[in-house]
């Protein structure tokens, strides 16, 4: 897992005696979970999410341990770490934990339904949505525990939107049903995964049962909405040949499948004219996702998912912009204009 601090290496959790965690037991086990510490008492780093585990009930600790106590045994030693000093040094991290991090646990709101201390159970604790969604400070450690604001992703490339924001990933004027939909196939009308979320899907949320789904939808479209700031400037006559390149570029690229209004075709390619994923500022995924291509995730719900072809070989950074800054602004669409070193910045590669 890149951080920008070093690498950090995913320990091994079978249950071999050696390499893995077959002489722990279910106490050290809720240590890491609750308390972000190893079975001999060091302090793990929080790119195990363990402030956010540390809300995990007992119970649901000893369910994944006895889970992880069943599967194969495999040999495979830990690989250490690759921390830049002084972030691979426990002085340092147990310096952090003093700072940011508090053992805590899950405590139901009386005021709110069952479902939606349910959903908050969740999103907070075992799915961890802030470790992506949360903004951070410098030090890695949460600016507001219980936000979502939205956080760039520098070493994966992408940007986790904020779920308070109604231009961003915010579902607050959205039915129950439809976040459900999202959560379970990974695109509906409304929306689609892409990018890390898409993983998320694919591997998580598409598992869910019915009621944990809905208790999850409940709760993000509970959360408090933020008021909409100064919209953006959006084009201006200056940009008229900039757009009128964009434009030539869309037609020969872009509408055989999105069409030429930008409607797309409905469980297929996505519509391009009202959707927030276009205009969303900063313009991140949408360069990677031109640039890079990609597709929604796979489910049972949606097994064949269209994908978008990597552009990256056929645009230059000023072609790609040129296109992305008409799409921004035909339609009904209002975003800010890119330019080619925007391009060049956001598209990154394709293996980050």
């Amino acid at each position: 897992m890149a951080t920008p601090f070093g690498t950090v290496y995913a320990s091994n959790l079978t249950p071999d005696d050696d390499a893995g965690i077959g002489r722990w037991s279910a106490d050290d086990f809720w240590r890491a979970m609750h308390d972000g510490r190893s079975k001999d008492g060091r302090a793990l780093y929080p790119a195990f999410p363990y402030p956010q585990f540390t809300r995990v009930t007992r119970e649901d600790s000893d369910a994944i341990f006895a889970y992880l106590r069943g599967l194969p045994a495999v040999r495979r030693a830990n690989r250490p770490h690759a921390l830049r000093f002084p972030y691979d040094r426990q002085i340092v991290l147990e310096a952090w934990r003093w700072l940011f991090f508090r053992p805590s646990a899950f405590v139901a709101d009386p005021a709110r339904p069952a479902d939606w201390n349910r959903g908050a159970y969740l999103v907070g604790g075992l799915a961890h949505c802030a470790a992506c969604h949360g903004a951070r400070n410098a030090f890695g450690a949460a600016r507001a525990p219980g936000r979502f604001d939205g956080e760039q992703m520098p070493q994966q490339g992408w940007y986790a939107p904020s779920l308070h924001d109604a231009r961003q990933a915010g579902v607050a004027d959205w039915p129950v049903e439809d976040i459900v939909g999202l959560l379970r196939v990974g695109a509906t009308a409304r929306a689609g995964m892409a990018g890390p979320m898409a993983g998320v899907v694919a591997h998580g949320t598409q598992h869910l049962n019915d009621a944990d789904l809905r208790a999850i939808a409940v709760f993000l479209k509970g959360l408090p909405a933020d008021s909409p700031g100064p919209a953006p400037q959006g084009a201006t006559d200056r940009d008229a040949a900039w757009l009128a390149r964009g434009a030539r570029g869309y037609d020969a690229h872009c509408a055989q499948c999105h069409g030429d209004e930008g409607e797309g075709v409905p469980q297929a390619y996505p519509a391009l004219a009202g959707n927030r994923a276009v205009t969303m500022d900063p313009p991140v995924n949408l360069v990677r996702i031109a640039a890079h291509g990609g597709f929604p995730p796979q489910t049972a719900a949606n097994p064949r998912p269209f994908g978008m072809p990597p552009f990256t070989q056929a645009l230059d950074d000023a072609d790609l912009a040129a296109i992305l800054s008409f799409v921004r602004n035909a339609w009904g669409n209002r975003g800010s204009i890119l330019s080619a070193p925007d391009a060049s910045r956001h598209r990154g590669s394709a293996g980050e």
